[in-house]
């Protein structure tokens, strides 16, 4: 797909051709129709469905969609920013035939994820995922690529009520909460695996219901699309099971929350495709835990730009009753070793898989963001740390939260911003961003976050929570 020019009539007919063969083989498999996706910037997934005969007619020209959802909020109501927002104008999705996948949980549907074009076919300015492509391309033009990966965490209500009433009793990562849903636990694993995707560990969490599955990492951006593929997947195999899944960052105003913890490793050259090709720059170093000169210096942009990207990867008002300390939620602006109350968590892997295992596991995030956005976010800030040579603080190796005023500013310790306005203004701030994502977006993902501020005003806890709990 021309990312950053216009479609031409050629690409058109070579997306036809590959859709015809695509649809001929799904009929085979019993596919009727297909599902596109994209993201809103409430980290809302979006789906609009074209019958299998269609495909190729979709494929080559695109689906049509308004673009008032860059302005939509968690509750579907809409605001309306300077250059996004109303009922006119539209644009076609463009769907990623190569991502198109079969889907397990939903017999007779594939899906595929989308970008978003200009009728003129230029891409939206607005578009999340051709942001996240873009950044990838401009990490690779000074030979670096990355290989990220999503954690999911979901809870499980009995029953399809608007209340949360947990499917398992036992205690938490306890044997008994496999056991009291193992045919569940099995059919998501399978499902995942069914559709091609590597699945890691699976297994119950902490909060009440609550269950998490890792997968392999891969491309940044194709990492996002698998995240959306695991989450649909969960959500049908649990609608399948007369249960409820949510994503939601808080399930109940008193318990844990769901995070969405990304992992981020730096590789020199191309290992997107074959990781060993490049050289992880996790590893292998003279510095701190092996790191090297540039795997810190990503690192360190990351860390120098966290409060800013908070408004991407935390950008729920609901993210804030979840981001309190010593809640392994990452409250604070620090990094440690295997740290799980720091923001960054350095993870090595074991002593002789270093080369392939050490990454960054940023902890602040959680479901409600749109992946597209924060893949671009981590991207530019990495490359932002990459192009000043940032140097990370010392480490930190206690809960950040049980030292001293004096202690935490002797380390350079800070607090992330505990509410969502404060993210927002960082965000706005940030001239990094402001030059990565430019006017239109910055403008629009600014007036969604303070919609759904005015949204929640004056709101409890509870309400705040009863009303985001089945919105991701």
């Amino acid at each position: 797909m021309s990312r950053w020019g216009i479609v031409e009539q050629a690409e058109r007919d070579e997306r036809a051709a590959k859709a015809r063969g695509i649809a001929a083989d799904l009929a085979e498999r019993g596919v009727s129709g297909v599902a596109v996706t994209w993201v809103d910037n409430s980290g809302i997934t979006r789906v609009k469905a074209v019958p299998l005969q269609k495909l190729e007619r979709a494929a080559a020209w695109g689906i049509g969609v308004s673009p008032c959802f860059d302005t939509f909020l968690l509750d579907d109501s809409a605001a309306v920013a300077k250059y996004a927002g109303g009922a006119v104008g539209d644009l076609r999705l463009m769907l990623d035939l190569d991502r198109l996948t079969p889907l397990v949980a939903q017999p007779g549907w594939a899906w595929a994820p989308a970008d978003r074009f200009r009728q003129d076919g230029t891409v939206h300015p607005i578009d999340q995922r051709s942001l996240a492509k873009r950044e990838v391309e401009r990490l690779a033009a000074l030979g670096y690529s990355v290989r990220a990966a999503f954690e999911v965490e979901w809870c499980v209500s009995v029953g399809l009520g608007d209340e949360f009433v947990p499917a398992c009793a036992g205690p938490a990562y306890g044997f008994a909460r496999l056991t009291e849903q193992s045919d569940y636990v099995r059919d998501v694993m399978n499902a995942l695996i069914g559709q091609g995707l590597t699945v890691d560990q699976i297994h119950p969490e902490y909060a009440a219901g609550q269950y998490e599955v890792s997968v392999g990492a891969q491309d940044p951006v194709g990492a996002a699309d698998t995240l959306i593929l695991v989450r649909e997947t969960i959500r049908a195999i649990s609608a399948r099971a007369g249960l409820r899944a949510t994503f939601s960052p808080k399930v109940l105003a008193g318990g844990v929350g769901n995070g969405g913890h990304v992992h981020l490793s730096l590789w020199s050259g191309d290992s997107t495709e074959t990781p060993a090709a490049g050289q992880n720059l996790m590893s292998g170093g003279s510095g701190r835990y092996g790191l090297t000169e540039p795997g810190e210096a990503f690192a360190g942009g990351l860390l120098a730009h966290l409060p800013a990207l908070l408004a991407l990867g935390t950008p729920a008002v609901a993210s804030y009753l979840r981001l309190i300390p010593s809640h392994w939620a990452g409250a604070y602006a620090c990094w440690g070793l295997e740290n799980r109350e720091a923001a960054l968590r350095f993870v090595t892997g074991s002593t002789g898989d270093n080369a392939n295992a050490a990454n960054l596991e940023i902890k602040s995030f959680d479901a409600a963001a749109n992946p597209y956005l924060l893949i671009a976010g981590l991207l530019a800030a990495g490359r932002a740390g990459l192009a000043s040579g940032t140097r990370l603080p010392e480490p930190i190796e206690v809960d950040p939260a049980t030292l001293s005023a004096e202690e935490a500013s002797r380390h350079d310790i800070r607090p992330l911003p505990s509410e969502l306005a404060g993210a927002v203004a960082a965000f706005e701030k940030d001239e990094v961003f402001t030059e990565a994502f430019g006017p239109e977006f910055v403008d629009t993902i600014a007036t969604v976050r303070r919609a759904e501020i005015k949204l929640f005003e004056g709101a409890s806890p509870e309400d705040i929570v009863a009303r985001t709990r089945w919105r991701h």
